[in-house]
């Protein structure tokens, strides 16, 4: 049974549910454990939001548009707020933020199946069969960037929807993501954003009062008794504080106004970038907001990609641009990365059904925020797009760079056991145009 928990209504028996999930132990999302280290900490100075595009939109179609060449299709391209830089007529609204923003339009990676490009993007290590469970970049930000005594966690994955069961990895369940989904995408209504698995399964609620006395007695008794018991008691008064301070009110979107709510769009993405605004603003250094279908219409294209790709731009291009304004509107851009980006492209030749299958072998980003240096593009495709021209990027290069942009060194290890893991794959070099 799946149970979700809406944030705008607490109540003593929310309280009594999260306690009961800390004392069975059954949080899926697994970012309880961590609130349990009570260390000291600062807050980072920098966070990153992650737009994920689940299905890989096309680079033809959004950031490398070629008109007059037939890969192009009837894809035109404008003019931005850049001279000399032009997007796809689909992102209009984003054209007026390229002062802050940079593409790169040569990534070039080695995987075309669904599953292990995610990966790869998702953690910056091609999937190789070993035993080793890398994390997501979400998980490394929040290890590395998030203070420990916040009541919010670190990561937070907004209407998660990603190829692959990809978690915190070796890193552990302390650094799992807080999942926050929703249950409308009806434009004409608020989203329904909720958050998941905080309710053990399977335990009625008129039994949840009987949890929480028990669990105040074995509280008492296990106090200053083991390492373990210590832990659960900080998990528990962490998720407590979590409550009572109501999530510090970033879940409540109705505290917005109503035309700020409008420009970011009424989607469940558009209100997820909003609540992304919400949750940096107040400490969370890591945020991923998923959209990878409006509609009939996805970023996975093989069919009528061009009037796919126009209707997944309709909802992407004002929650967008909106985020990047509202961020620089409260002095947030310079200390807040947003990336942009799937987990690859689209073919260049249009295939029989108007649509574009998988492509790997270049394809387009977008960086804005933090210590980016905006208004630019690396790389360039050839003028039919089946090839990086100048400057290829790889995962390991665009992973070095988001992670230098906000201030974790792209040359840092983790351990496993007594072995070094490097935080980036061997051979990846922050693009120094982007962050010096």
């Amino acid at each position: 049974m799946s149970i979700r928990f809406q944030f705008d209504h607490y109540s003593r028996r929310d309280i009594m549910r999260i306690a009961a999930a800390s004392l069975a132990g059954t949080s899926c999302s697994g970012w309880l454990p961590r609130l349990a280290h009570a260390a000291a900490g600062k807050r980072p100075p920098k966070a990153c939001i992650l737009l994920w595009m689940s299905g890989g939109p096309s680079q033809l179609e959004t950031l490398d548009p070629k008109p007059g060449h037939r890969n192009g299709g009837p894809t035109k391209a404008i003019a931005t707020a850049v001279p000399g830089i032009s997007l796809s007529d689909n992102l209009p609204l984003l054209a007026k933020q390229m002062r802050d923003v940079a593409l790169i339009r040569s990534m070039k990676t080695r995987e075309g199946d669904h599953g292990r490009a995610t990966q790869l993007m998702q953690t910056g290590y091609r999937p190789m069969g070993g035993g080793t469970e890398y994390p997501v970049l979400g998980s490394l930000v929040a290890q590395r960037n998030a203070p420990h005594d916040s009541p919010l966690p670190g990561f937070v994955s907004i209407a998660p929807f990603r190829f692959g069961n990809l978690g915190s990895g070796f890193l552990g369940p302390r650094y799992s993501p807080l999942l926050v989904s929703g249950a409308s995408n009806n434009p004409t209504t608020r989203a329904n954003l909720t958050v998941e698995n905080l309710e053990p399964v399977g335990i009625p609620r008129d039994g949840l009062d009987n949890r929480q006395q028990l669990l105040q007695l074995m509280r008492a008794g296990m106090a200053g008794e083991s390492a373990s018991a210590l832990k659960h008691a900080a998990v528990y008064d962490q998720a407590m504080r979590m409550v009572e301070t109501r999530g510090e009110g970033a879940f409540n979107l109705d505290e917005e106004p109503a035309e700020l709510r409008d420009a970011y769009g009424r989607s469940r993405f558009g209100q997820g970038c909003l609540l992304a605004r919400r949750l940096v603003e107040r400490g969370v250094p890591f945020v991923e907001v998923s959209l990878d279908a409006t509609g009939d219409a996805s970023w996975d294209s093989h069919l009528n990609n061009f009037r796919a790709v126009t209707s997944m731009c309709g909802t992407l291009d004002p929650a967008w641009s909106t985020l990047l304004t509202d961020l620089r509107q409260r002095g947030l851009l310079e200390s807040t990365l947003v990336v942009w980006m799937g987990e690859f492209g689209r073919t260049p030749k249009i295939n029989p059904n108007s649509g574009r299958d998988h492509f790997p072998d270049a394809w387009s980003v977008a960086l804005a925020g933090a210590s980016i240096a905006g208004g630019q593009v690396i790389g360039e495709t050839t003028a039919d797009a089946m090839e990086v021209k100048d400057r290829p990027v790889s995962a390991a290069d665009l992973f070095a760079t988001v992670l230098e942009s906000i201030g974790i060194s792209s040359s840092s290890s983790n351990s496993l056991g007594d072995r070094p893991i490097p935080i980036v794959d061997e051979g990846g070099t922050p693009i120094k145009e982007l962050v010096g």
